[in-house]
């Protein structure tokens, strides 16, 4: 599917003056898919977005949307992707004025849970440190502590190895993200070690087991 400018599905929802919902009945409340924000960055593993997309829209009541960054765009088509697809772009051409939306803000209000697979070094150096220069990461700067992040590093085994690494995920663990281990394997480079993203079973297991822990669908 080709990117997606315009608001996702829903996310008018998210917004608090919403008058549609005072005059809906108290006695049976609306139910919602579950929303899931998958971030995607510049890893060779963003070749598995395809599959891991489709994976979680297997979940029943899931609803996914993506957030990109330009250098993870070299690794996949966005025609293998069957959901709205956001990226740096898309933040400046949505707001023109004031009452426009401000896409970071309203993706972190329409998401219960956000991914981010793969987590490459880059990326995992500045969420460590604040640092916020592009769609995704000023998602994950103004993301709601009180939802679940996951993320799944994904580097060259030397990479991982590098003593600010576990700095940085200790950091993110220490945000109260959590961290889905990356695996040891034949690297595309050719190197054997850690630094392998999860496999996207695994993956898909730990979300929903964190859905269930956050009771799944929720309540509109």
């Amino acid at each position: 599917m080709e990117p997606s400018s315009g608001r996702l599905p829903g996310l008018e929802a998210t917004r608090p003056h919403m008058e549609s919902r005072a005059a809906c009945s108290a006695a049976a409340p609306l139910r919602r898919p579950f929303h899931v924000l998958l971030g995607v960055t510049g890893s060779v593993a963003a070749l598995k977005l395809p599959v891991l997309v489709s994976k979680l829209l297997d979940i029943p009541d899931l609803k996914v949307a993506v957030v990109t960054t330009e250098r993870a765009k070299h690794f996949y088509s966005p025609r293998d992707v069957p959901v709205t697809l956001y990226s740096d772009a898309d933040e400046w051409e949505m707001w023109k004025c004031r009452s426009d939306p401000v896409l970071h803000i309203d993706l972190r209000r329409w998401a219960d849970l956000m991914l981010v697979a793969p987590l490459d070094a880059n990326t995992l150096g500045k969420v460590a440190s604040g640092i916020c220069d592009n769609l995704l990461t000023c998602v994950i700067r103004a993301w709601d502590r009180s939802k679940p992040l996951l993320f799944c590093p994904a580097m060259n085994t030397a990479m991982w190895e590098h003593p600010i690494t576990e700095q940085q995920v200790g950091q993110l663990k220490a945000f109260g993200y959590i961290e889905i281990p990356c695996v040891a394997k034949k690297l595309v480079c050719g190197d054997q070690g850690l630094g392998a993203m999860a496999e996207v079973g695994t993956i898909v297991d730990k979300v929903k087991e964190v859905l269930s822990q956050h009771g799944g669908s929720q309540q509109s």
